[in-house]
């Protein structure tokens, strides 16, 4: 058997290594397009999100003749259930997302992903029944306190954040129970085809009530609610292509790299104040993201040296 070659694992890390930038890349400039579509409401550009996604992830299948993993996903009524489920929650997040983004919250948009992970592994105690190790704990406990201490500052809990957490954090949970056998594209095919008669309805009744942007400004605005299935569908291929070619430690720390930008935006271009407790929480956000990734990364090491070891010598 042939050894690996050098040269082409570090072409493929090299190649993966730039599709997760890209795709998180997008990811963190995406208030900055949104801020662009602020002529529509949120519930536009989400119903238009939907239907455009449908169609680019459609035509994706068609030209990888893929069709057929679509239709055997349609007929498989447990794996339809959890997607369904996955389609509401995704929808939740977007309404949210391009909120916040019109609103001028971005910085709440930033908290929401940076906590995200945090409530990642919440969920995996509370649902899966998962146990904690020791560093797990301390970061969660830090990160309630991140949370106390920006809630105080606000006036109130920062629910913008905690509903894009939330609902994101479910959203990956649905998608582990619908289970890996189907690929990216043909689960967000799957998701935004039963979003897309909702998506119409909305549609139909903001063109009733004389809300309807889609051709408020010529092809201008028809594009840019148009991109928005590029806008989504792309990273999502982007996020495939890294997770074939990078190792798990290395995609979990680009995952940060969508809030950090969300965060330069909100500071350097909205301009949104900074107070002190703000800062204060997102300190020990950052502090506790360390103290999980940190651990995440020794514990990985130690799964790969325990099954070197109970591996017998060829």
């Amino acid at each position: 058997m042939n050894a690996p070659n050098p040269s082409n694992a570090h072409s493929s890390m090299r190649s993966g290594l730039l599709f997760g930038i890209a795709c998180y890349g997008i990811w963190g400039v995406l208030p900055l397009y949104l801020i662009a579509l602020e002529f529509a409401s949120a519930l536009e550009v989400v119903a238009h999100r939907a239907l455009w996604t449908a169609v680019i992830c459609l035509g994706i299948l068609a030209a990888r003749r893929s069709l057929g993993e679509l239709r055997e996903t349609l007929r498989h009524g447990r794996q339809m259930a959890f997607l369904g489920a996955a389609a509401a929650l995704i929808a939740v997040n977007w309404l949210v997302y391009v909120y916040a983004a019109n609103q001028r919250e971005v910085l709440q948009a930033s908290l929401g992903y940076f906590i995200n992970p945090l409530l990642t592994v919440l969920l995996g105690v509370f649902v899966l029944r998962e146990r904690l190790r020791p560093a797990q704990w301390i970061a969660m406990a830090i990160a309630t306190g991140a949370v106390t201490v920006i809630a105080v500052g606000y006036g109130h809990p920062p629910w913008l954040a905690l509903a894009l957490a939330g609902s994101f954090g479910l959203y990956g949970l649905m998608k582990s129970f619908a289970g890996r056998r189907t690929g990216a594209v043909t689960s967000l095919a799957v998701e935004t085809l039963l979003l897309a008669p909702f998506a119409l309805l909305a549609l139909r009744w903001l063109h009733a009530h004389g809300e309807s942007h889609f051709l408020a400004n010529g092809w201008h605005s028809a594009l840019l609610l148009a991109s928005t299935g590029i806008v989504t569908a792309a990273p999502l291929t982007f996020f495939a292509a890294a997770a074939r070619r990078l190792p798990l430690s290395l995609l979990g720390m680009l995952q940060y790299l969508a809030p950090s930008l969300q965060f330069a935006i909100a500071v350097g271009v909205n301009h949104e104040a900074m107070s002190p407790s703000r800062w204060t929480g997102f300190i020990l956000i950052w502090a506790a993201l360390a103290i999980l990734s940190t651990d995440a990364l020794h514990h990985q090491r130690r799964q790969r040296r325990a099954a070197a070891a109970s591996t017998p010598a060829a």
